[in-house]
């Protein structure tokens, strides 16, 4: 009788070092700096700059991507160009955390949306001058700086500054938060 799907998996797993030249921890940590995160585009790395069999690079691919470590989002989302924006990112986030405990701050791949019960606000650095601050406020009629936005937030405020991110701004954050609970 052969082995089974399972034996082949820890088969290959324990060969990695020895096939490759590294251990899968290695390989892992070259695939995150590498800047490759859907599955293909990592296979193809593993194959075409590191040489690696097409067996052991889908199985690398697959391995890296499920390894249960949650990329630091906000991190990616204010490095390089868009890194001077962090600072305001902090202001805005910590003046969210103070209306109340409860508030729930979820990071997706480009912004981070601000929860209660239901999303009252979203933070994406939108250029590297500036970040859109969503707000929920659906019924308020845009007017200045409190423009219509779209399904996720019925309006936006374009922040480039600490100043832009004024009294106003935070009375339409706080209304957006008491309406969400």
């Amino acid at each position: 009788m052969g082995s089974s799907p399972e034996d082949q998996l820890a088969t290959m797993l324990a060969n990695i070092p020895q096939k490759t030249g590294k251990p899968l921890s290695d390989w892992i940590g070259i695939i995150a700096k590498s800047g490759h995160e859907k599955h293909g585009s990592i296979l193809k790395f593993l194959k075409e700059e590191h040489g690696i069999s097409h067996g052991f690079a889908n199985l690398i691919a697959a391995k890296s991507r499920e390894t249960g470590e949650e990329v630091d989002l906000v991190a990616a989302q204010y490095s390089g160009p868009k890194k001077a924006l962090k600072p305001l990112y902090e202001e805005i986030l910590a003046f969210a955390q103070g209306l109340g405990a409860d508030v729930e701050i979820a990071p997706k791949k480009t912004s981070v949306s601000l929860r209660r019960k239901k999303q009252f606000a979203l933070i994406t650095p939108a250029t590297k001058t500036r970040i859109d601050l969503g707000v929920a406020l659906k019924g308020d009629e845009p007017t200045g700086r409190l423009e219509a936005y779209n399904a996720m937030c019925s309006h936006r405020i374009r922040l480039e500054t600490s100043d832009d991110f004024d009294i106003e701004v935070k009375d339409w954050v706080r209304a957006a938060y008491s309406r969400s609970g």
